[in-house]
């Protein structure tokens, strides 16, 4: 949203599995209230059990910045060193236990927090 290029560590087919804040606070709801007595004091993967890699991140992200915004290029660095190269969580015993189920996906989380971030990076802009 600054304009700048975006650095990507490496080719940009890195993936991670990212989670949506709404499907987290789901999960913990769902922990806090269940009657299953295998689900207490249990440790879990929350996240969606999905993989996006930077490059369709970017290309995301790209569709719901301003106008202004489009010219942005990604700039490519070398992979850092120690970086997984692939991340995607089980969530199946959150599944089993919990009754755990995303609902949303990487895209659908970015376009319905995007508003949210235009407004306060315009905000932050505009003091300046």
């Amino acid at each position: 949203m600054s304009g700048e290029d975006v650095l990507i560590n490496g080719d940009g087919e890195t993936t991670r599995d990212f989670c949506f804040i709404e499907n987290v606070v789901q999960a913990n709801i769902k922990a806090a209230l269940s009657s299953n007595p295998k689900s207490i004091n249990e440790v879990y993967n929350i996240a969606v059990g999905d993989q996006t890699s930077l490059n369709e991140l970017f290309a995301i992200l790209s569709n719901l910045v301003p106008i202004e915004s489009k010219d942005i290029k990604k700039v490519y660095a070398d992979f850092r060193e120690g970086d997984v190269r692939h991340s995607k969580a089980s969530i199946d015993k959150a599944k089993l236990l919990l009754d755990y189920d995303p609902q949303i996906r990487a895209p659908e989380g970015l376009k319905d927090s995007m508003a949210w971030y235009l407004n306060y990076f315009n905000s932050k802009r505009h003091k300046s």
